[in-house]
């Protein structure tokens, strides 16, 4: 598995996500399927279940699941010529601004943590030390201050 290939431009863990582990096991296929009907989707529960598996941002040329065009950073990244947002001078910026809507099932407000840990320790030793306690401390664990 390349890491750093599935490590989103703006930082998150493509690698660790339902979507992309929806391409090979069925049950995670079903379960966000299920979840992304709840989005209220004006699709078919066929449709999502059809459209739900990701290979990843960047094989997908920075569309998103469910998108028709590639997102802000990943526009952002190929007009500066940069790998991630972690290279970027302008880190960060608004277009990683954290979001309240749908946090409790997004991974989107991990993203300048991941990036600053990127910029830190460097992508391949994030990704196999520290992405997947991210992730599961952003969704599992008790706020620790």
């Amino acid at each position: 598995m390349d890491l750093k290939e599935l490590t989103a431009p703006c930082g998150l863990d493509c690698f660790n996500c339902p979507f992309y582990l929806a391409n090979d096991d069925e049950e995670i296929r079903r379960q966000v399927a299920l979840r992304v009907q709840e989005f209220g989707l004006p699709l078919s529960y066929e449709k999502i279940y059809e459209k739900v598996a990701c290979k990843g941002c960047r094989k997908r040329g920075g569309v998103p699941p469910f998108g028709t065009e590639p997102c802000k950073v990943f526009r952002c990244i190929s007009s500066k010529g940069i790998e991630s947002c972690a290279d970027c001078s302008d880190f960060p910026c608004d277009n990683l601004h954290p979001y309240a809507e749908h946090a409790s099932v997004l991974p989107h407000n991990i993203k300048v943590f991941n990036l600053a840990l990127i910029r830190k320790i460097g992508v391949e030793r994030w990704a196999k030390e520290k992405a997947k306690s991210v992730r599961e401390t952003y969704f599992g664990a008790k706020w620790n201050i």
